[in-house]
């Protein structure tokens, strides 16, 4: 079961963000370490035609590989932020709602690394990303 505090985090920082509704993402699992997420195709995430534009699977790739990271905290975060993100585009997606799925790899105290497959509803790879996200512990109390 996913901690309230990183329930709490996923929920209002990052499905919550402004960028994360402007684009329609939606995560439809959270688990401790794993996430799925969708992108509804639109024609407002396009370069051309039908194409989805590589910043829009950048985007999706970078908040879902956050929120497996966050699925994994306790009440010792305050918070955190992507530290590198690297990003392989397989195919391109024309016309197509966007599912990603973030697994975390290494958990370290204040890194995390998830590994982020991105497909199409036919299970045709889109994009693969490794994402850092960096978390930010909170300071304890002198005493």
């Amino acid at each position: 079961m996913v901690h309230e505090d990183a329930r709490r985090w996923i929920d209002r920082v990052l499905a919550g963000s402004p960028v994360a509704r402007g684009i329609g993402l939606r995560f439809t699992t959270i688990e401790p370490d794993r996430i799925v997420a969708t992108l509804p195709f639109g024609p407002d995430r396009v370069t051309l035609d039908d194409l989805v534009h590589g910043g829009v699977i950048a985007t999706l790739i970078d908040i879902a590989g956050a929120a497996a990271a966050a699925s994994g905290i306790g009440d010792g975060v305050a918070g955190g932020a992507t530290a590198t993100m690297s990003i392989a585009y397989l195919a391109p997606a024309r016309g197509c709602d966007l599912t990603a799925e973030a697994v975390v790899i290494q958990r370290g105290r204040i890194q995390t690394v998830t590994d982020v497959s991105v497909r199409d509803p036919c299970g045709r790879a889109i994009a693969k990303g490794i994402v850092t996200s960096r978390l930010f512990l909170r300071k304890k109390a002198a005493g």
